[in-house]
């Protein structure tokens, strides 16, 4: 009854388990988005040969993409809860599809910039902080494990769509990528309108695991006054400023650093894009692997141990690679395979501390500030290490620092309360 009054959804086969094709369509939404926003990472040979733009200059760009995929994320958020999650979504995916079209004229670096601007707003739109909010709303049981399953397409993203950049550049040129992507997220627009549902409720069951059905919030703010509040009141919190620290150091670590610059590291040392980019994606394939089971020990584990051997043993990988250029055929993809299943490992832990310490329905917002740090980090990252490559011509210097703020956050999480006390703010979203 409550399905029929609510959205007219009662007639759906297989209600009962309608979670998991909530699961299938945000993964693969995910993917999609990671694909995107990778796409620069593949553009920076071909932009300096065909433009003649420096690496510090792309650099820019890659930083504004990173820092403003960060920003959204919260606003993103608060927007899913006051005007749903369809909406904001198809919005966001509408405007990477104008992007992926627009990309193809540019020309001078200021249209670079601009594209940058919207992949990032409409990736960060998609990212993690849809993840967090659909795994909130329609699982109790497992929820760390389907955290890793969405954390994992960004991995699954870079294994999907790296290779085939790679060699469509290669024998095509970069703009039949963009106009592949465009296609793609057209496509995506209408799979995902169709298939996804807001809440549990509107096909009429209870969250996975639960055991009542939960009636949608009637009180919606608006999006910007409602991330905006969520922030000043997680600030008051201990666990916000260490998990937002140690996130910095995430994205320095990852995004900012082998996402945006193995590429033309690997190019700087003779090493074709194709091969670099398939060392991209087998880091992805282990990543899946790595993220997946990550969720699952979340699920079961202390996320603070969890958190400190992930940032440890990415802080050794990072001091390996300098070394791993000159061992060989073997170097480079032992380190990817170390550095991937560790990737973005992190994500599942992350999200189980901030739902624990501020309830279930604002976790999403504030996991999109603490994404923001990881962006800044990433951001910051990525011009500072397209400045000293400039300067100095190598990337080593930028791999050791990162590995060496890896080891220091593996410290920093273990400050973390092992169970955090809910502000009285959020006390009642909490589970």
């Amino acid at each position: 009854m409550i399905a029929n009054t609510t959205t007219g959804q009662g007639n759906l086969p297989n209600r009962r388990h309608y979670p998991f094709v909530v699961v299938g369509t945000t993964f693969v939404t995910l993917v999609s988005a990671a694909g995107v926003l990778s796409s620069l990472t593949m553009f920076v040979r071909p932009f300096e040969a065909e433009f003649g733009w420096s690496a510090s200059q792309i650099a820019g760009a890659q930083a504004l993409q990173i820092g403003l995929f960060g920003l959204t994320g919260p606003f993103a958020a608060a927007a899913m809860e006051r005007y749903g999650v369809r909406k904001t979504i198809a919005g966001a995916l509408a405007l990477l599809t104008c992007t992926s079209l627009l990309i193809t004229r540019v020309s001078a670096i200021w249209q670079l910039l601009i594209c940058a601007t919207f992949v990032g707003i409409g990736a960060g739109s998609i990212a993690l902080t849809l993840g967090a909010t659909v795994a909130n709303r329609w699982f109790v049981k497992n929820r760390g494990t389907v955290i890793g399953i969405f954390t994992a397409g960004n991995a699954t993203g870079q294994l999907v769509f790296l290779p085939m950049f790679g060699a469509l550049i290669e024998h095509q040129g970069w703009r039949i990528c963009a106009y592949i992507l465009s296609g793609l997220t057209v496509t995506l627009i209408l799979v995902f309108c169709l298939l996804m549902r807001e809440r549990p409720v509107d096909v009429g069951i209870p969250p996975w695991g639960g055991k009542a059905i939960e009636p949608a919030p009637t009180h919606k703010r608006d999006p910007l006054s409602e991330a905006f509040a969520t922030l000043r009141h997680a600030s008051h919190s201990r666990t916000f400023w260490l998990l937002a620290g140690s996130f910095f150091i995430c994205g320095a670590s990852t995004n900012g650093l082998i996402g945006a610059h193995l590429v033309p590291a690997c190019g700087d040392r003779g090493i074709p894009e194709t091969r670099a980019a398939g060392l991209l994606a087998l880091m992805g394939l282990f990543d899946l692997v790595g993220t997946t089971m990550s969720g699952w020990l979340s699920d079961r584990c202390d996320s603070r141990w969890l958190l400190f051997w992930y940032y440890g043993l990415r802080g050794l990988s990072l001091l390996f690679l300098p070394f791993a250029f000159g061992l060989g055929l073997f170097g480079l993809p032992l380190f990817a395979v170390f550095y991937g299943l560790d990737w973005i490992a992190t994500v599942p832990p992350t999200i189980r501390i901030a739902t624990a310490a501020f309830g279930r329905e604002r976790a999403p917002i504030v996991f999109g500030w603490i994404a923001t740090a990881h962006q800044i980090g990433a951001a910051s990252t990525a011009l500072a290490t397209g400045w000293s490559r400039t300067a100095s011509g190598t990337y080593d210097t930028a791999f050791v620092t990162s590995g060496a703020l890896c080891i220091l956050g593996s410290m920093l999480v273990l400050c973390i309360a092992r169970r955090p006390q809910i502000l009285p703010t959020f006390a009642e979203a909490a589970t």
